[in-house]
This record gives structure tokens, C-alpha cells and sequence, in this order.
């Protein structure tokens, strides 16, 4: 039986992985890698392991620990999808003791709003109040400087 291990324990994160899947990631494209470890290093990070295979989970949480959280960069490796990784990791971080009676906690998703609903997550109630500003092409355009 395969064990999966999710830890928030910073030192045991492997940024080549990290970086490795959101450099190709469409919410990421072209992110730099100082630009992954400097996000990480201001978040609450969660790495999911597989005994022989290191590190195939992830997700970050930006937030006050008080009132906000932001979810951020959630993935599983694709090797290892379909086994109820993605399932556990938000298990582990909705439960996560500094991350209880927050008033919003916000997520952005192109396609696993199923995933995010069964922890709670639904569009906004009042989306006439939120406002971004977005720039999709910040790390692709600067390779290509």
C-alpha cells in the first residue's frame, strides 16, 4: 500500500518539482524560479509525498491567518493523479489549525470547481465587489525580453 505523507514542513518542499510543474502550468506559464521560492517562502506551503517517488503534491496558502486566505498553486502530479491525493492535500489544508475561522478564503480554478466544492468553495456570492488586476502573460513576456 502506497503511504502519502503531507507535511508543511518547508525543508522537506523540492522546489525542482515545484517549479518544475508550475513553469508549465497555465495559471504559471514561464514563472521563474526565484519568483516560486520567494512566493513560498511568504505562504503556508504543503508538499504531498509518495515513499520511493519524493514529492508528487502541492499547495500554497497567502494569508493574515486571522480573516483572509488565498489558495494557490494546487496540483498533483499527473503520474499520480487518481488516487485521492488532491482529495487529502485540501483535507489537510482546510483542517490546518491556522487556517480556522477565517472570513474568506479564495481560490481562482479554470477547471476543478468540483474539487474545490466539496470543501466548501462556490462562486462568489457577491461578485459585483470583487475586482484583480491580472496580467496572464507577466512571466512569458518577460522570457521573451
Amino acid at each position: 500500500m502506497t503511504t502519502f505523507d503531507i507535511s508543511t514542513d518547508k525543508a522537506r518542499l523540492d522546489l525542482d518539482v515545484i517549479h518544475g510543474f508550475l513553469v508549465e502550468a497555465y495559471w504559471s506559464r514561464g514563472i521563474p524560479r526565484g519568483t516560486v521560492a520567494r512566493a513560498m517562502e511568504g505562504s503556508l506551503c504543503f508538499g504531498g509525498y509518495v515513499d520511493g517517488a519524493g514529492q508528487v503534491a502541492f499547495a500554497r496558502v497567502v494569508s493574515d491567518f486571522a480573516t483572509f486566505a488565498y489558495l494557490a498553486d494546487v496540483f498533483v502530479l499527473e503520474a499520480h493523479r487518481g488516487r485521492g491525493y488532491s482529495t487529502q492535500l485540501m483535507h489537510a489544508v482546510m483542517a490546518h489549525a491556522q487556517l480556522q475561522g477565517l472570513r474568506r478564503f479564495m481560490l481562482a480554478t479554470f477547471d476543478a470547481h468540483g474539487v474545490y466544492a466539496r470543501h466548501g468553495f462556490a462562486a462568489p456570492a457577491r461578485p459585483d465587489r470583487l475586482m484583480e488586476k491580472l496580467d496572464m502573460d507577466l512571466y512569458t513576456r518577460a522570457i521573451a525580453a
